[in-house]
């Protein structure tokens, strides 16, 4: 089966559009999805697919897939992008659907790239036409669905995840790409050696499209040469400058500062430092990452060792006066140390706790012994009246004093764990607090 109505016209396209599979046969990756028995493949298989939503990395097949199922279906293939697509041009989707259905009967698939780049009442305007009928919707994203469309468009479609492809199908696409005479680079005569294939499989990052695109360039590079056969050096010039995925403010952005912080709260230094390479690597500005690590050292370390909250603002301080190629490894430094710490989250939960009663209370008045009496009047009132200066008293402790308000009574917020200094922390409190009682 063939999704196209005219092969020659795809001389001059790019390879990664001349490559596209025709068959699910052909189509390489998302095993998950369309193994014989999986709901999709089921859905194909009967001709009555339902509206759904492809969400995965860039280069996993989304459109690719969209096009399987309509040829496979029958159905009439429209496509438009949320980048560059307005009202003009959903409206023009919508009547062309239309009227195919009225004088064709014929089905129609609106295929939505991006469609996360529509708004939220841009995503609306496809809502009654996805409930009558008149198109089956397909939105490919990037992005997580839950934050970027509509629950009422996504109660309507269902979700699958594509996944990134890994090494073993990029190097089948090269494969097949260096082999078709017809679509491919057979007829080019330039050959790539096993080797390069595999470090151009490992080099683009899972994504599908970009390793036919890198290959092209390739290719186009010997050509110019002269030569028959891609070297190394050629590939490697091809390949400087890739990036890893990574996407600022975006899904991938948050999966890795998030693992990045759980890393350094779960003790393993090794990933921690890849998580933080992984970011620096894809363009995050440091100064965020800082900010996020002096969080972690309050946080995570917290008291069990004060050392790290200093260590992660020399690492800050120290990237301001470095810059990048020499600041990063203070940065390093301080991740490192983190992770390698002993962990106490007691500073965070007493923070919380204390502010959570904070705010559900009324605004309590200072006792009148803790207040300051600078002038007569307020002496005369009681300010200051009582308060024990704990210099003066044994220890410089002032036992069974209260420094809450009185309707309050006493409260513990701060509970050292058993690890690092806190456990002297905590020793000293309980030493402390028998003070106390002895005094009452």
């Amino acid at each position: 089966m063939s999704l196209f109505d005219n092969i020659d016209d795809l001389a001059g396209r790019p390879l990664a559009d001349r490559m596209r599979p025709t068959s699910l046969d052909d189509y390489i990756g998302q095993k998950h999805l369309l193994a014989e028995g999986k709901p999709l493949r089921q859905a194909i298989s009967s001709g009555h697919p339902h509206s759904m939503i492809f969400w995965g990395p860039p280069g996993t097949g989304k459109t690719t897939l969209g096009k399987l199922i309509a040829g496979y279906c029958d159905m009439e293939f429209i496509t438009i992008s949320a980048v560059l697509a307005g009202v003009k041009e959903v409206r023009a989707a919508v009547a062309r659907a239309q009227q195919l259905q009225k004088e064709q009967s014929r089905r129609t698939m609106l295929f939505v790239d991006e469609v996360h780049r529509f708004n939220k009442s841009q995503q609306d305007a496809f809502l009654p036409f996805v409930e009558d009928g008149t198109f089956t919707f397909i939105g490919a994203t990037t992005e997580n669905p839950s934050f970027e469309l509509n629950n009422a468009l996504l109660s309507r479609a269902r979700v699958y995840v594509l996944q990134s492809l890994g090494s073993k199908d990029l190097r089948q696409i090269v494969d097949r790409a260096m082999n078709d005479a017809k679509f491919g680079l057979a007829e080019r005569g330039i050959e790539l050696a096993e080797n390069l294939r595999d470090d151009l499989s490992e080099a683009v990052d899972g994504d599908g499209r970009r390793v036919l695109n890198l290959l092209e360039i390739a290719i186009d590079l010997a050509d110019s040469k002269g030569q028959k056969a891609i070297e190394a050096t050629d590939l490697a010039e091809v390949l400087s400058g890739t990036l890893r995925r990574f996407d600022k403010g975006g899904e991938a952005f948050y999966d890795q500062i998030s693992a990045l912080h759980k890393a350094v709260r779960g003790s393993a230094p090794d990933a921690a430092l890849y998580w933080l390479c992984r970011m620096l690597d894809g363009g995050c500005d440091p100064v965020y990452l800082m900010r996020r690590i002096v969080r972690m050292a309050s946080e995570d370390i917290g008291n069990a060792d004060p050392r790290g909250l200093r260590i992660a603002l020399d690492a800050w301080e120290s990237y301001e006066k470095l810059g990048k190629a020499e600041g990063e490894l203070g940065i390093a430094q301080a991740v490192l140390y983190l992770a390698s710490a002993p962990k106490s989250n007691a500073v965070y939960m007493a923070f919380n706790a204390a502010m959570a009663e904070v705010r559900s209370q009324g605004s309590a008045e200072v006792p009148i012994h803790l207040r300051n009496a600078p002038t007569k009047l307020m002496k005369e009132l009681g300010y200051k009246k009582g308060y024990r200066y704990a210099h003066d008293e044994p220890d410089a402790y002032a036992a069974g004093e209260n420094y809450f308000p009185d309707a309050m009574g006493q409260r513990q917020y701060y509970k050292p764990v058993n690890r690092g200094l806190e456990i002297k922390i905590a020793e000293k409190l309980q030493r402390l607090k028998a003070l106390d009682q002895q005094a009452k």
